[in-house]
């Protein structure tokens, strides 16, 4: 589902980082949505974010969980 949305926001400002919304293992697997099949990950490179294997590499680290930011 979120793929579906994110997949409609290329027109919204202003613009969702979408490059960011990876799989529940840190694969990027909506690479093939971007315009380039490499632009997901240059993006993320960009932000210093390592990739190998189109997977972030220590992607527990990086992991954003709103639940505990939001101390649901």
């Amino acid at each position: 589902m979120v793929g579906w949305a994110m997949n409609g926001s290329f027109h919204i400002k202003p613009k969702v980082p979408a490059h960011r919304v990876v799989n529940r293992n840190g694969m990027l697997s909506g690479k093939a949505h971007f315009a380039t099949p490499t632009l997901m990950q240059e993006l993320l490179e960009k932000e210093k974010i390592k990739i190998e294997n189109d997977t972030i590499v220590d992607f527990e680290k990086k992991f954003w969980d709103p639940a505990k930011e939001l101390a649901l």
